[in-house]
């Protein structure tokens, strides 16, 4: 048997999937092999918030699985819609690596130490909120393009391509806003100047996560109907982290309780500390004048207590305004 494992083309995709594929094929001692998808996302140009979002990166690849041409589908946790796909199953989420955002600025400069006016690019509207918050004299500018390109906008980091300064493509900004996540598993986490505490910017619900996905046939049973027993569900079962399953699905409950779509400024992060699983949410306006978070706390450790968490602070976030200060229906 041979698992087939679909993934995006970019660079970041290829590599977490392939460190995903290696992984399984240890477990589970078959041959796997990559089949690019190519996305929406891939394809269209233009602002990610006004295309729909991080999901347009995640419809071709589940197409694929359902016409089985691929077995299993590796996902940045960060893009899934929270909404349940008929015929698919999260089968895995492995252990979460850091969840953080960071700063990538020129000079090593920190967020504090960039001058007033300076420009930091992000396409996510999440994190354009937080930083108008934190320094409200900055110009934060809606930006696209891969780990690369993105970096390739702030002179002197680390691993850049060229010194030329072109407006809207190479060493045009001060800063770029990243997450730590994707550049540990590129390896340039030397770019980093900032990692920013959660305290400052609450990450997107699931940042730091995979998803591993699969058709529900084929996916450990978890006590539900239809679900496989055999040699791939065994492996996909092992890749499984239940801690970070836990937060992650407190953290999507938060989404799915305010309908939040994928361009939402929202923010959450929840982990587990003993026998107690911590939840934090964040609803902010996109100019960062006002900003509402809430957080509680469970010591109902199964995903049903992880959902009830994630309902109830989203219930303390609409109570404290969050739609009055946010489209949460943005997609």
């Amino acid at each position: 048997m041979s698992v087939r494992i679909g993934t995006r083309a970019s660079k970041l995709a290829l590599t977490q999937t392939q460190q995903t594929a290696d992984r399984l094929a240890a477990v589970g001692g078959f041959p796997v092999e990559l089949v690019h998808i190519r996305t929406e996302g891939d394809v269209r140009t233009g602002s990610l918030s006004q295309m729909g979002g991080t999901g347009v990166f995640v419809a071709a690849l589940r197409d694929a699985l359902l016409a089985e041409t691929c077995d299993v589908a590796v996902h940045s946790l960060k893009d899934l819609p929270t909404g349940a796909e008929p015929g698919l199953t999260i089968a895995a989420t492995p252990k979460r690596v850091d969840v953080r955002d960071v700063l990538c600025a020129r000079d090593g400069l920190t967020l504090a130490e960039l001058p007033g006016g300076a420009k930091i690019g992000t396409g996510s509207p999440r994190r354009a909120a937080q930083l108008r918050a934190a320094r409200p004299d900055i110009e934060v500018l809606d930006i696209r393009g891969n780990v690369d390109t993105r970096l390739g906008r702030v002179p002197g980091l680390p691993g850049n391509a060229t010194d030329d300064v072109v407006e809207g493509k190479s060493n045009d900004l001060d800063a770029v806003v990243l997450a730590a996540a994707g550049l540990e598993r590129m390896d340039r986490l030397d770019t980093v100047t900032e990692y920013f505490e959660t305290s400052v910017m609450l990450p997107a619900p699931g940042q730091g996560s995979l998803a591993i996905e699969c058709r529900t046939s084929d996916a450990p049973q978890r006590g539900q109907a239809g679900g496989g027993e055999g040699v791939l569900a065994q492996a996909l079962s092992a890749l499984n982290d239940d801690d970070t399953r836990l937060a992650v699905t407190a953290e999507r409950a938060v989404l799915a309780r305010l309908e939040a779509g994928c361009a939402a400024p929202v923010g959450a992060y929840a982990f587990r500390k003993g026998s107690m699983l911590h939840l934090e949410a964040v609803v902010c306006a996109v100019d960062g004048t006002r900003t509402v978070r809430e957080k509680k706390a469970t010591d109902g450790l199964t995903e049903v207590g992880a959902t009830l968490l994630g309902i109830e602070v989203a219930e303390q976030l609409l109570a404290a305004g969050a739609a009055e200060i946010a489209d949460l229906a943005a997609s």
